[in-house]
């Protein structure tokens, strides 16, 4: 797209004074230049809810492109107050939004709230957009990664009805190499996506046909300018930056306050598809429910004919009644593993395998179309994407259902991932996935200080650390600093340095964590009445260590010297032992 969501002018619209000033009132309250958004670097995605660009006052994000005018029914999914996160596929068909769409919006929102909690994005209005843009990417027709199973393009924007925007991408996104086209679930032209584009899956990809990249683009860009969509204004601009169109405006908002009122999860692909369009005639509201005749009382039956006797000579075959062919998931006898390998991670990261499964019917064979749940059970914080516990996915031609990547949490130890089918209760295929300590292979001082101390004192210089894992900084790894009682025999130390606890106890083994970038300095080390050099173990998982000498010396003697006590010489005495007589002459 170009630099910013666009202005695409409903053929037809209201018009007249109000809303013309409406629309000049809110187009001119958008900044006057374009600031393209700042990226690290290394020209790695940007930041995460860092709206800080000012968007161009005349610039679209769709080219003018069409969009789906369907409307909300007139009931609401639910009533006030239920759960607007129901797992299963329950009211209003409208109501339901695609599983991993659903989950791209939300994960968006998770995200871009954490970095930029003042926009208050919420996912409703993502969804509200999707609705209008593509019919939640053609009602959920997207792959385990949320990859659209066909590339969804916006007509040419060769100036016909639209706006006239040239080739900027060499087809790369729209496979067209003379003009651009409006590209994937939220409609993003080539220009747009270049500057806004994200990876939110982190398949190392930048992809507008992907939900969760095209989600976490579109609420970047709706959180722009420093807006707080709580406020009424803020969110009339977002929309309207998307596409400055009050009909657009109008739309966007009766399903984003629909989908507020309640909504629910339903099977990939099993999406109600919209009809209306901008650019054609409107047949009027999405589909509504239609009710239920009166019924008539029948008239008397007649009487029964005889049954047919076959035995009897020109006796009519009678013939049988219908049958209903049977659904994908009834077709299906048992599912199996695919030849998933070991589900291990550390503590962080995402999961190397990926559940997959196979759904065979009674002959062996594959069975297609088949909604497989895919769900995480245990004490653990690991999910799907990023966001769920629980996702659905469709089996291809093969019978195969490959669940979405497993991100690993904090909470190290095991879980399970549990298979079924759903609507059937076959037995599930269940995997065993293990989440492991973060590590490092290397640690070392932060400075070359030797670290040296006086029996009863402390020492002055506290000892720093850095852990990496391949030259990469370590970052919340686990390291364990003990005294111990020498490099051969590593046994822990009962004497010489410590720590101290929080109640000021000697502690001589400690557990601490580096920060984001793999440091860490240690605690304050006290010393006792023995005065050696002793050693300092540092240990992680992944096999870092790093042995430190702490020098503790007994204190310098006082250079004062002591004065010596002098004694009285004895008294001479004669040989008599009496003193001697003094004679006068």
């Amino acid at each position: 797209m170009a630099a910013q969501f666009g202005r695409r002018l409903r053929r037809g619209a209201t018009s007249g004074a109000v809303v013309a000033a409406a629309v000049a009132a809110l187009a001119a309250s958008q900044g006057p230049g374009a600031v393209p958004p700042p990226t690290d670097s290394a020209g790695g995605d940007r930041p995460v809810g860092a709206g800080d660009a000012t968007l161009p006052p005349d610039g679209s994000a769709t080219g003018d492109s069409p969009y789906y005018t369907d409307l909300p029914p007139l009931n609401t999914p639910n009533k006030p107050g239920t759960s607007i996160d129901l797992p299963i596929v329950t009211g209003p068909a409208e109501a339901g939004i695609p599983a991993t769409v659903l989950a791209a919006y939300k994960r968006a929102e998770q995200s871009i709230r954490s970095s930029d909690p003042a926009c208050h994005l919420p996912w409703q209005l993502l969804a509200g957009i999707g609705k209008v843009e593509s019919g939640q990417a053609r009602g959920g027709r997207v792959d385990a990664n949320g990859t659209t199973l066909s590339p969804i393009l916006g007509p040419k924007l060769n100036g016909v009805g639209f706006a006239n925007i040239s080739d900027t991408d060499d087809g790369a996104f729209d496979n067209d190499t003379t003009h651009d086209r409006a590209v994937g679930p939220m409609q993003f032209i080539p220009s747009t996506w270049a500057t806004w584009g994200q990876d939110a899956n982190g398949d190392g990809r930048k992809d507008p046909n992907n939900i969760y990249d095209a989600a976490q683009a579109a609420g970047l860009y709706l959180c722009a300018n420093n807006r707080d969509l709580a406020v009424k204004a803020d969110l009339d601009r977002a929309i309207l930056s998307y596409n400055r169109s009050t009909e657009y405006l109008r739309t966007v908002l009766s399903w984003f306050e629909y989908y507020q009122r309640g909504t629910h999860q339903i099977p990939d692909g099993s999406g109600v598809l919209p009809i209306d369009r901008s650019d054609t005639p409107s047949t009027g509201r999405s589909p509504q429910p239609t009710p239920t005749a009166p019924v008539t009382p029948s008239p008397s039956p007649a009487p029964a004919k005889p049954k047919p006797n076959p035995s009897q000579p020109g006796t009519p075959t009678p013939t049988p009644p219908p049958t209903t062919p049977p659904t994908a998931a009834a077709k299906v006898a048992r599912i199996k593993d695919a030849g998933t390998g070991t589900l291990t991670a550390t503590a962080g990261s995402a999961f190397a395998e990926r559940p997959t499964v196979e759904a065979l019917d009674a002959t062996g064979k594959p069975v297609a179309g088949v909604s497989v749940r895919f769900e995480i059970v245990g004490s653990t914080d690991a999910n799907f994407g990023g966001v769920a516990k629980s996702v659905q996915v469709t089996t291809g031609s093969t019978g195969r259902a490959v669940a979405p990547p497993v991100r690993a949490g904090e909470v190290t130890g095991t879980f399970t991932v549990r298979a079924t089918v759903v609507g059937r209760t076959l037995i599930p295929v269940s995997y065993l996935a293990t989440v492991t300590e973060r590590q490092a292979d290397t640690l070392v001082r932060g400075d070359a200080k030797e670290l040296t101390a006086t029996t009863g004192g402390q020492f002055a210089d506290r000892v720093t650390v850095k852990a990496t894992l391949d030259g990469a900084p370590a970052s919340s790894v686990a390291l364990t600093a003990t005294m111990i009682t020498s490099s051969a025999v590593p046994l822990p130390n009962t004497k010489g340095p410590y720590f101290k606890d929080a109640d000021g106890r000697p502690l001589r083994t400690l557990v601490v964590k580096t920060d984001a970038n793999g440091l860490l300095t240690l605690p304050d080390i006290y010393t006792d009445d023995q005065a050696e050099t002793f050693l300092l173990r540092l240990t992680t998982p992944g096999g870092g260590t790093l042995t430190i000498e702490l020098k503790v010396t007994a204190p310098a003697p006082d250079p004062t010297p002591t004065p010596t006590p002098t004694t009285s010489p004895a008294p001479t005495s004669s040989s008599t032992g009496s003193p001697e007589a003094t004679r006068t002459p």
